[in-house]
Parts: C-alpha cells; structure tokens; sequence
C-alpha cells in the first residue's frame, strides 16, 4: 500500500508524481537509505533544533498536535511533521507553525529526488529528509517529530540528540511490517509492538511512557536501561487524569490543575498529559505552566474525533469524522459512543481487520454503510456481514441514510477521512 498525493500546483505535482512512482523494495529493513540520502543532502538531521520525537500505535499524532500547541503558546517557533496528510502533502511538514508553501516544496521535493535517485528511497524517506532540511535551514525553537512506523526503522529514527522521546498508546497496527518473525526479538505482539517503538529511545536522552501491559513494559524499560536513558513512566512517574471539568497532573516538580482537551474523547487526557510529561521531563525547552493550558485548550488535530460543522455534504446532521481503524481506535470510539445508536459509515484498507471497528461498535449501530477508500483496495461491503449496505461515495452513503435524528460516524481510514474533509470544506491548515 502506497501512500498518494495531488497537488493544484503544477511544479508541486510534477514532484509528487515522482514520489509516487517510488517503492520499497521487497524485505528492505533498515536506515542505511535515509543515511545515505541524507549525508548527500549534507545530514541536516544533526542540525535541527531541539527535537520532541513521538512514537506509539494511537494517539502519537494527538500528542505532537499538544506538543506543538504548547510550545507556540509559549511563543516558540516550532517545526512540525506529522504523517499522513489528510488533504494536501504540504500538511506533512510544517515550518516555523505554517505548512511548507508550494514554491518552495517543489524546490525542496526536486532537491531531495535528484539526490537519491540512484539508492532508491521510500516515499516517506524522501518527505522526512525533505522535511529535515528545510528545518535545519530555518530557524525554530524546536521540532516535534512523529515516528511514521514502527519506530526502531523508522526514517525519523536517525535522529541522534532528541531533547526527549515519547511513546503514547500501544496497539496491534500494521502486523505485516511489525509482527514478522525476528531472530532475538519477543513473539508476544504486544511486547513485539513495544520493542519497535522503543527503538526511538537514545543514550542518556529522557524518555516518557505510558503505562502498558508487563511483558511491553519490559520491553520499553530494557530499551531504557540498555541505552542509560532516564525513563519517567505514567503511574509511577508521573499521572495525569481528567478531575471534574479540567485535567490533573502530577509529577516530582508538582502538580498542575490543567483545562480539559477540547479535543473529544477521554483517550485526549491521556495524550495531553503524556504531551506535558514529555515537556516537563526534559530540560532544553523551557515552557511556562501558562503556556500548557492555553495548549491545551487551542489544541486542534483533524479527523480524530472530530464533529463536523454544517455544510452542503453534512446538512445539518450530528457527522463525527475519525480516521481509526485499528482495534485500539475501535475501543476509543465505542467508548465514545457507548450507550448511544449511531449510523456508521465506514471504508477500510483491504490490509485492515473490518471487526476492529463493528465489533466494539456492534450493538449501538443503527445501520452500516460500506464506502470505497479513494485511490486505494478496500474492503467490500460483504467482508462486514449481511446487514452491512454499501454505497459508491460518502455523499451517496449521507443521502440514504434515514433523517431519524442519530449521530453518524464517518470511519475506518484516515485516507477516506481526507476525502470527507475536502467535500466538507474543512481543510487543514
């Protein structure tokens, strides 16, 4: 599975249809290729400012989203790249708090291509090298990095000097990548599953955790001693819990009376507090107890969890967009939604597991509509049982659905999740 872009811009697009052409080759692991690519791109990775390099199955991309809401708050310029885009490709790098403009991505993305062309690299190596040189070039306070995949061979994992690392929740995602069988590796998968993400951690660099099940916190706490890294672990080290209206954190500095997430979900406590624990257990940027409530309340991350406002594709319907698809974002939304009868409108990548949704969702569905994943295979409408109806699009699917007053949840990718975005009008920026 490939990820894709398009772009109004022609240069941009001229760029991103290179990009697509690239694959990886088959059983290539590894950071040799993103090594090499960067030192003919003269290893801007050791020039970054202060990095906050964030990994984890759910709830990684909400925790740079805290990040980097907090560290501007504070008046800090902050370099961002996230993964995937949902609309555009600029969304994957963001310099000093603005998506990267055209002109230049198209200059960056052809400087970076014609570098690699003979080693070649993975659509997501070309974006992080491209997004590591233009941050080494252009002044900030720091880089908030999120792992693509894995952790251990991640792209973003040549990063040697991080200010600090984080790992959010842990999940079965992505099993054909991160489950292979390994020689001196655990089998368990979630042990596995920790194993790789605990590969971001660094020699002496301070690292922030969750609280995970024995067998991944072992694996998380070995990576932590092996590499002499001061690990902060949340129920030990620190805690953060929703107390009334607002957040509770406590750690060795204190307490603090946080705001509550604007962000949806109780799975958002648990991603801002794992954002301040890696803020207040590091000590390169300093960041005003102020600063982390202003972000937390201006936090905005689209697509999880995310209400959608009246528009010509919602009418004036209750729609809730997310892009979960893992049994972890299943666990979240039918906590969300428990108690409540929703239509569910879903479209999945055929690499997915269909139950990871409908099965914590099942008894509160009203009726289920099976859409196709733009540009990607998807799985059919019959994959999800014979009450499941399927429908060409997501306003096709919108249309039919009965005007009974239920929520609908639009779910399943984040890549269909983009497609809602831009039919709705609600662009990220």
């Amino acid at each position: 599975m490939m990820d894709f872009a398009t772009s109004a811009d022609p240069a941009v697009q001229r760029q991103l249809d290179r990009l697509a052409a690239l694959s990886v080759p088959q059983g290539r692991l590894g950071l040799g290729t993103i090594r090499a690519l960067l030192e003919r791109l003269g290893n801007p990775h050791l020039r970054l400012p202060p990095v906050f390099h964030v990994a984890g199955t759910n709830g990684k991309g909400s925790t740079c989203a805290f990040l980097r809401a907090t560290l501007e708050a504070d008046g800090k310029r902050v370099h961002a790249t996230t993964s995937p885009h949902l609309v555009r490709y600029n969304e994957r790098i963001r310099v000093a708090g603005r998506l990267i403009e055209d002109a230049r991505l198209a200059e960056l993305l052809a400087e970076v291509l014609d570098a690699g062309e003979e080693l070649a690299p993975s659509f997501f190596e070309v974006t992080i090298a491209a997004a590591f040189v233009e941050f080494a070039g252009v002044p900030a306070d720091a880089c908030v990095i999120e792992v693509g995949l894995g952790g251990r061979f991640d792209a973003t994992n040549v990063i040697e000097d991080p200010a600090i690392c984080g790992i959010a929740a842990l999940g079965i995602d992505h099993e054909r990548f991160l489950l292979a069988p390994e020689e001196g590796v655990p089998s368990e998968p979630l042990a596995r599953i920790a194993f790789e993400k605990a590969g971001i951690v660094k020699p002496g660099r301070p690292v922030v955790a969750l609280s995970y099940p024995e067998g991944a916190f072992l694996e998380v706490e070995r990576a932590a001693m092996a590499a002499g890294a001061p690990l902060a672990v949340k129920g030990r080290d620190w805690d953060g819990s929703a107390e009334l209206a607002g957040l509770h954190y406590r750690d060795r500095h204190g307490e603090l009376a946080l705001p509550a997430p604007t962000l949806p979900g109780p799975h958002q406590i648990e991603n801002a507090a794992l954002a301040i624990a890696m803020l207040r257990h590091q000590d390169v940027v300093s960041v005003s107890r102020e600063a982390m409530a202003e972000g937390i309340r201006a936090t905005r991350w689209p697509a999880r969890l995310q209400r959608l406002a009246p528009s010509r594709l919602t009418g004036n319907r209750e729609v809730w967009l997310d892009g979960g698809h893992n049994p972890s974002a299943g666990a979240m939304l039918g906590a969300h939604f428990a108690g409540q009868r929703l239509h569910l409108i879903v479209g999945m990548l055929e690499a997915k597991d269909p139950k990871a949704l409908t099965d914590p969702l099942g008894d509160n569905l009203a009726s289920l509509t099976v859409v196709p994943v733009p540009g990607h295979d998807y799985h059919p409408a019959e994959i999800f049982g014979p009450d499941a109806q399927s429908a060409p699009d997501v306003p096709a699917a919108l249309a039919a659905l009965p005007d009974n007053g239920l929520p609908v949840l639009i779910a399943g990718s984040l890549y269909l999740a983009g497609t809602v975005l831009q039919l709705a009008g609600e662009l990220p920026d």
